[in-house]
């Protein structure tokens, strides 16, 4: 039997920039990351866009972190629009091709729950994901997430119309760390 790989939760560094960029440039999966239509995203885009982003983000924007594997940057998961009274927020991750159904994903959203409801004191953790990624809510309900709702034929997918489905965590409903 072959060890899972040592997945961890990290800070961004300069050397991360390439793989954010094939993840953020990847068309295969645009619909199921992005608001906007899908466009070619150039490295200059993508660099200003990350420049914007540090320069708006305040202390509760936003948490990033780089999903990392065995010493290897694999994709990126986050919290976001997060809400300091409610204390909730949204979670993302984003994977490489060769690193997903491999239960890396599953480990790195683990650990964003975790992280979310340890260390930032939220109670709620909430995500969004395309009804047909089978692969993805299967992850998210290894890592505690529970059908909250569906939102029908929500959004445009390559070329048809797709229910998207809302999921939720509660950290009432998971035990916390001795």
């Amino acid at each position: 039997m072959v060890d899972p790989p040592a997945v961890t939760l990290r800070a961004r560094t300069e050397d991360d920039l390439d793989v954010l960029f094939r993840l953020a440039s990847d068309l295969d999966t645009w619909e199921e990351r992005e608001d906007a239509p899908p466009t070619a995203l150039s490295r200059q885009r993508f660099d200003a866009r990350l420049s914007q982003a540090a320069a708006d983000d305040g202390p509760e924007d936003a948490v990033s972190f780089i999903i990392d594997v065995d010493g290897r940057a694999v994709g990126s998961a986050s919290l976001f629009s997060i809400d300091p009274l409610a204390r909730h927020a949204e979670a993302g991750i984003s994977l490489l091709p060769d690193a997903r159904g491999r239960g890396i994903g599953t480990a790195a959203m683990s650990q964003l729950v975790e992280f979310a409801f340890v260390r930032r004191n939220l109670r709620r953790i909430h995500l969004q994901v395309i009804a047909s990624n089978a692969a993805a809510i299967r992850c998210y309900e290894k890592a505690g997430f529970v059908l909250e709702g569906r939102l029908r034929e929500h959004a445009w997918v390559r070329g048809a119309y797709e229910d998207i489905v809302v999921m939720g965590a509660l950290r009432s409903d998971r035990p916390l760390p001795a």
